[in-house]
Order: structure tokens, then sequence, then C-alpha cells
């Protein structure tokens, strides 16, 4: 595959990896985005593996909690100027209660509320504000205990970022400290059993690559993988994350301490993994004088 400058320009975005660097990598793996990204972390070269500041969606995140039983669901819109929408708010806060007595974003879509079903009202939301909107998904747990916190709320219940955390007996302040956590720390799975297979073999793959650039004996180099693998899952695992209240232990330490077990969690932030279309502004100027 001909690496094209389009492509040099978004692996650079991505890595923060100089020009010909960005481009040898592309050029050494086949064009392969992905696999040119694990070849600049191999090299040392890639400052982060993720594009940043690149994903970008509006809209809110409400969460609901009734006993054992915790939602969090995402309404889409265009402008951030809409999540600030009263109507638009009383709008998602309904979605996210009648998401309780749903399995799936699915039956969420098709669920009667206020007129019709959230899909109809969608559509007349849509008509009456003028901006396109979507429901994007829902997030369902159940547990002893359930505790939900959300990040940068603009009203009771949603905001930018919902977490939902479940926990084998009822203990308020922790299980408000460990939804906390998750908003803040991010991390990608419960324990390292739940973590994807593939993810943790290409992580492995990445660092031992790493290693052997050092040169040492093999006996090093695998003491070096072992040790920067546990230390990789300390940082996506919840469980295994340094507890933000209390960074002297894990989370999962402090869970004992608290006296209960961690169960499940839900993180939902507006607008990750959705890439919004980026204009030159110059260009976008242009257009509009044009038109």
């Amino acid at each position: 595959m001909a690496v094209t400058a389009s492509m040099v320009k978004e692996l650079r975005e991505a890595t923060g990896a100089g020009m010909m660097d960005a481009k040898k990598a592309l050029t050494e793996t086949g064009g392969d985005f992905e696999a040119a990204v694990d070849w600049l972390r191999t090299k040392g070269l890639a400052k982060a593996a993720k594009k940043s500041g690149r994903v970008a969606a509006e809209g809110l995140v409400a969460v609901a909690v009734n006993g054992a039983t915790g939602v969090v669901v995402e309404v889409n819109s265009e402008t951030d100027f809409v999540a600030k929408n009263a109507d638009f708010q009383e709008m998602v806060g309904s979605f996210a209660t009648l998401g309780l007595s749903v399995e799936s974003v699915e039956e969420l879509a098709s669920a009667t509320v206020l007129d019709g079903t959230v899909s109809d009202v969608l559509t007349s939301k849509i008509a009456t504000i003028g901006e396109n909107m979507s429901l994007r998904r829902m997030g369902k747990i159940r547990g002893n205990f359930i505790e939900s916190y959300v990040h940068n709320s603009v009203t009771e219940g949603m905001g930018k970022i919902g977490v939902l955390v479940a926990l084998s007996a009822e203990n308020t302040t922790f299980g408000k400290q460990v939804a906390m956590h998750i908003a803040a720390a991010h991390p990608q799975s419960l324990s390292e059993a739940d973590l994807n297979p593939e993810l943790v073999e290409r992580e492995k793959n990445v660092l031992t690559e790493q290693a052997r650039e050092s040169r040492k004996p093999e006996s090093v180099v695998e003491k070096m993988i072992e040790g920067r693998m546990k230390k990789f899952m300390g940082e996506v695992t919840l469980l295994g994350q340094s507890f933000v209240i209390n960074p002297e232990v894990t989370v999962a330490q402090a869970a004992k301490q608290a006296g209960v077990e961690i169960t499940a969690y839900l993180r939902f932030e507006v607008g990750e993994g959705i890439e919004k279309k980026e204009e030159d502004f110059a260009a976008e100027v242009a257009k509009v004088v044009g038109n």
C-alpha cells in the first residue's frame, strides 16, 4: 500500500511522532495504521497511542438507579448548546428512567415514553430544536448495591461522564468514592480476567519488542517484560489501579478494607469513540464567503 501524506498526517496527530518517523512506520508496516502505532511505540517514538483531541461529540449522559439496578444512557447532539436546553435534558432523563425497564438500546428506542416511542420523541425534538440527535447507547448493571456519580453535571443525574458501580453490600461513601475514581482513572476493565485478550497480547508484543531493543540477556528481558506487564495491568484494571482517595493502596485493597467487593461498573463519557470531522478554519471561512 502506498503511503500518502494524509496517512502520515493522521499518524503524527495520533502519536506525536515526527514526520519522517511516521512515514517510516507506515512504510515498515505496509500502511497498517495500528501496526504503525505499535512500531513507533516499540521504537520509543510515540508520545501517545491515541488520537488526542480528535474524539468529540456533544450531548449528555444520564444515570438512573432503582434498587439493585442501574442504567446509563448517552444521547448525542450536534452542539453543546442543546445539552444546556431544559427540554433536551428532560427528554434524556426520561430515556434513562425508561431504560430501567428494558435490556438494550434497541428495546429502549422502540419503548413508549411521553407521547410516543423514544424514536418518535427524538424525531419530534429534532424538528423542534433544529439539530440532529441520536440515542447512541445504553448500559445496565445489577448488584446488591448500586452507586452512581455524574461528572460535570448540568442537572441532577446527567452530565458529561456517568458512572455506575455495583458493590456486594451497601456502602454509600465507599461506593461514591469508587465511582469518582472510575470517572477520573478510566479503567478498561474490572480485573485482569475481564481484559480483552487481544489487547493484552498486543501490549505484551509491544513491551517484548521494547525490552529486546535493550540488547540485554534473555533472562533479564523476561523479567523486564513481566514487570512492565504487571505495571500495565495496574494501570488499566480498576481493581489493580492505585485508589485516588488513598494512592498507597489499590482499589481492590481499599474495597477489602471497606468490607465490600466491587462486582461491576459502567463508565460512559459523552462522545468517546466518535470522531468529529475536522476542517481547516481558513477553508471553512472561504466556503462560507463563497456561498
